[in-house]
């Protein structure tokens, strides 16, 4: 049954129907082939996982990123993190990045990151002079910080498999998050000083900059409310992710004064049809996980794992390796949901921390986010960027090489972990 399931799967990948659909017709085309178990599971299992209560935080973090995105605020966060590093080499292709750190603590999602930052972005920078290539892969790469950084909805997604409580996954997710900041700004230096990219140089205005702080720290301040209420049990997630939503309708009402009925309902709409989406995946990988768990495919994998590989470190090392050709052709949260009820009583059997474990698949599957053939934010870039997917690809190298580093550090190093 499991491999019928397989087989249907690859084979509706490969047709390029949407992954939501992918599992829910995989699954239920193996049980009706199969025969072993009533048709009825399928429903029952699609409805199951939708009943969670944590589960309600998903719609109100996207709700509360679509609110802030929409309006006065990208150009606030822009402003700022322009004047904090425009004037150093590299500085243009580092605003991405840092741009990208700040906007991840609003959006949660590194597919809106590349498209709200991309937009705006990319055509300056190539008016600037820089090549249009290199530039899709810079934002391309910088999107995916977003998703490190709190309110992060793959973080949301992979407490459902786990049970690892959302508040430490946030707070894990922070500093590999700054580090591949910090990682691709040096890329951005090194790649302007040794090809000749142009900069602006002006001085440092301390005024100027500490005027635009003050014009973003609303935005700025959001994800570290949210740390705070989580990490010291002020709110549940739920609780929160409420709260962060009223908390985007003031700062639109009373702070930038730009929110009309018109833009909360375009937030709403958006939101909406990017929780279906993922509620789809949910629903879909709810009854794969339940097929394998009928299967016994986790303790298998898991038996199978410890007696072939019996070092931890091989373990890891496959683990990752598994994760990042996953990434390439699966879409993130479908990825998640899939390989983690598979990875979580592995990690468990060598003594992995869940929390180290959700940290490096994010990292992992961020990944597979710019790499083809599916790479999210690489097409979404290119497209912006108006060059080609092979051209850009041949930029990346160096942001591939910050990231596996980055990756074999959260790997073998559990005190990175906070």
């Amino acid at each position: 049954m499991i491999a019928m399931m397989v087989l249907f799967f690859f084979v509706l990948l490969v047709l390029a129907v949407p992954v939501g659909h992918v599992l829910i017709i995989a699954s239920g085309g193996a049980i009706l082939a199969a025969g072993e178990l009533p048709p009825f599971l399928v429903p029952q299992q699609l409805v199951a996982q939708t009943q969670s209560f944590p589960m309600l935080a998903l719609p109100f973090f996207i709700l509360s990123g679509a609110l802030m995105m929409s309006g006065r605020l990208g150009e606030k966060l822009i402003g700022f993190a322009t004047e904090l590093v425009q004037r150093y080499r590299g500085g243009l292709g580092s605003v991405s990045v840092v741009g990208s750190c700040v906007f991840g603590g609003v959006s949660g999602s590194a597919v809106a990151d590349a498209t709200a930052l991309g937009g705006m972005l990319i055509p300056w920078q190539k008016r600037e002079g820089y090549p249009a290539p290199y530039c899709a892969a810079n934002n391309a790469a910088a999107a995916t910080i977003a998703i490190l950084i709190p309110p992060s909805i793959p973080f949301i997604l992979y407490s459902l498999v786990s049970n690892v409580s959302v508040a430490d996954l946030f707070v894990a997710g922070v500093v590999p998050g700054l580090i591949l900041t910090a990682g691709f700004v040096l890329v951005n230096n090194i790649s302007a000083r040794r090809r000749g990219f142009p900069f602006v140089n002006v001085p440092f205005d301390g005024r100027k900059v500490g005027r635009l702080f003050v014009e973003a720290l609303p935005a700025l301040a959001m994800p570290i409310m949210i740390l705070v209420l989580l990490r010291f049990g002020i709110a549940t997630p739920t609780e929160v992710s409420v709260m962060a939503v009223l908390y985007a309708l003031a700062a639109g009402l009373f702070v930038y004064r730009d929110m009309t009925i018109g833009r909360f309902v375009e937030a709403l709409i958006a939101a909406g049809v990017a929780t279906g989406v993922v509620m789809l995946v949910i629903m879909g990988s709810a009854v794969v996980g339940w097929l394998m768990t009928y299967a016994q495919v986790p303790q298998r994998f898991a038996a199978w794992a410890m007696e072939t590989l019996k070092d931890p470190w091989l373990i890891i090392l496959a683990m990752n390796g598994i994760m990042l050709i996953a990434g390439m052709f699966i879409d993130l949260p479908a990825a998640i949901l899939l390989l983690g009820p598979i990875f979580v009583p592995l990690a468990q059997s060598i003594g992995l921390d869940l929390t180290q474990l959700g940290v490096i698949m994010v990292l992992n599957l961020a990944i597979g986010l710019y790499t083809p053939p599916v790479g999210t934010t690489l097409f979404i870039s290119s497209s912006i960027a108006q060059t080609t997917i092979v051209r850009a690809t041949k930029e990346l190298w160096p942001f591939y090489l910050v990231a596996l580093i980055t990756v074999l550090l959260f790997s073998y190093v559990p005190a990175m972990t906070i």
